[in-house]
């Protein structure tokens, strides 16, 4: 069966018309009534225009439309199908274009929550950790560098502290006496009434205010205590620095290593500072204090008192 625009064309020059006339009767274009004489179905609108095209080109020739559309059918059906397929992948390519971009948007907000997340943990993290260290290192280790420095300075002036006797004036005035263990002298022989009276046998002192950290501080000295006193014995099982202010005096500052042990006296309380908490252990008046910290940690303005 020839096509439907070859079958056109025969008629409408049977009939002595042309492609201008036939596209004034039918006011359709002319260019697409070439077209559909043609074939070239592509320069034509949609199929269902086209349809519509054909009805009145076949009712301008006094054709049967029906017939006419049957040849349409059988001519452009396969072009159409094909259009129909073409237009179905288009929209199936968009749809799939607008899904991917969807996901690419919704990733890259899930990845930029997550990175934002991420940077405010961590700032969070680093606050925290700041907040929690400069305190408790800060001053720690200030000290502990500063009685570092002091420690060679210590060391050369033991010896000489140890072989002096301090004469009596200079004593502050309500300042303990402290005690360095001295060689026994011979005492002469005194009345027993005398001697059930009399303190302990005393041994050289050193001015609490001497210089040095070691300034007031008794080593192996053995003391009884008397009505109303306070004795404070101190012995480092860790590296630490000590400041003791006795009664009201000015305050006494040491360093004690491992093993190393300190004795104080005084009247009403004992007021301690300590640099490593868990490192010393305290005896007043011989009775063991309990723990004042871990180790490592600075303990301020410990009151001991009767």
């Amino acid at each position: 069966m020839e096509s439907v625009g070859e079958f056109f064309r025969q008629v409408r020059e049977t009939k002595g018309l042309t492609v201008d006339e036939v596209a004034s009767k039918t006011r359709i274009r002319t260019d697409f009534v070439k077209a559909l004489e043609d074939g070239n179905f592509s320069r034509l609108p949609d199929q269902v225009f086209a349809k519509g095209f054909v009805r009145s080109y076949a009712r301008s020739l006094g054709l049967d439309e029906e017939d006419a559309i049957h040849r349409f059918i059988q001519s452009a059906g396969s072009f159409y199908e094909k259009q129909d397929e073409r237009e179905r992948l288009k929209m199936r390519q968009i749809e799939e274009d607008r899904k991917r971009q969807s996901n690419r948007k919704a990733v890259t907000i899930a990845i930029s929550i997550a990175v934002l997340t991420l940077i405010f943990l961590l700032s969070r993290e680093q606050s925290s950790m700041f907040r929690r260290g400069a305190p408790e290192h800060g001053p720690a280790t200030k000290r502990t560098t500063q009685a570092a420095k002091e420690i060679p300075a210590t060391t050369a002036h033991e010896p000489e502290r140890t072989a002096e006797v301090p004469k009596p004036t200079d004593l502050p005035a309500g300042a303990p006496k402290t005690t360095i263990e001295a060689p026994p002298r011979q005492e002469p022989v005194v009345p027993a009434s005398t001697t059930s009276r009399s303190e302990p046998e005393t041994v050289s002192t050193v001015s609490p205010g001497s210089d040095g950290p070691l300034a007031g501080i008794a080593l192996n000295a053995t003391e009884s205590f008397g009505d109303g006193q306070l004795v404070l014995d101190l012995e480092a099982t860790e590296l630490s620095w000590v400041v003791v202010q006795i009664d009201n005096g000015s305050p006494q500052e040491s360093l004690l290593r491992p093993g190393e042990k300190a004795h104080w006296k005084g009247q009403d309380q004992f007021i301690l500072t300590l640099g490593n908490a868990g490192g010393v252990k305290a005896e007043l008046n011989g009775k063991p204090q309990k723990p004042f910290g871990p180790s490592g940690k600075v303990a301020r303005d410990i009151v001991l008192k009767r």
